[in-house]
């Protein structure tokens, strides 16, 4: 990707705390096989939590100097909200859009959709142990994706970027998996590399991944890191900062 395609500035931002994530914590305290959650994952809404995360988040923004110009969403609900409530506070001008886009949408589960760890290992045993066999990157269960399947749709979501907003401020919402497998894609990471990221801690509700464009990065441009999995927005609006650990199930992202 020649220099005169990145954006500006990109900024990759994981939904606020959900009504899924709540009931995942509940199911895994109790050793439940099956997350308590009717309807679609699509449909989860955001917690009260989430949606003061949110609204944090967008109050930060609104006295930052540099703003989203264009806002990128899964279109999932949670995600959906967190925008909506960002762009409420100030967080990107009101008159901003918000894109929905698939690609972004959370990672699919599947055969193994709903259920708790313990539920992988009792009612799909042979999932758990295809999972132990090939990395969490290249397992894809039934039905469902692996982390590499994600990494395919967003390469081509950055191709979008690049031909649509090249040059502008761009800020992405949607989920765990995403931000981590955009990581990938933009620093042309190895399994190993994004693995270790992953296993180093959970990416918060509500948390900042940050790219800047440099004209002298990888020798004909590109963008360069300047934070990942910041928090600095939700502390300062006093907001409880949380994380959904990285499990099989879902849902969770």
């Amino acid at each position: 990707m020649s220099a005169a395609r990145w954006p500006s500035r990109l900024w990759i931002v994981r939904h606020g705390q959900s009504a899924g994530n709540v009931a995942r914590d509940a199911a895994d305290a109790a050793g439940a096989e099956r997350i308590v959650l009717g309807g679609r994952d699509v449909d989860v809404p955001l917690s009260e939590q989430g949606e003061e995360q949110a609204r944090g988040l967008g109050r930060w923004f609104a006295h930052e100097a540099v703003r989203p110009a264009v806002m990128l969403v899964s279109p999932y609900v949670r995600a959906q909200q967190t925008a909506g409530l960002f762009r409420a506070q100030g967080g990107c001008d009101a008159a901003v859009p918000l894109c929905l886009d698939e690609r972004l949408r959370e990672k699919e589960f599947g055969i193994l959709d709903g259920l708790t760890g313990a539920g992988v290992r009792a009612i799909h045993p042979e999932q758990a142990e295809f999972r132990r066999l090939l990395g969490k990157f290249y397992h894809r269960p039934p039905g469902g994706e692996s982390w590499c399947d994600v990494v395919f749709r967003l390469r081509s979501l950055i191709d979008t970027v690049a031909l649509h907003h090249a040059g502008k401020d761009v800020m992405i919402v949607a989920h765990q998996v995403v931000v981590l497998c955009l990581r990938y894609v933009i620093e042309n990471l190895t399994e190993a590399e994004i693995l270790a990221i992953d296993k180093a801690g959970d990416v918060a509700n509500c948390s900042v991944t940050e790219y800047v464009f440099d004209a002298a990065a990888r020798g004909d441009g590109g963008m360069t890191l300047v934070r990942y999995n910041a928090v600095e927005a939700i502390e300062a609006s006093a907001a409880p900062v949380t994380a959904a650990p990285d499990v099989m199930a879902a849902p969770r992202g």
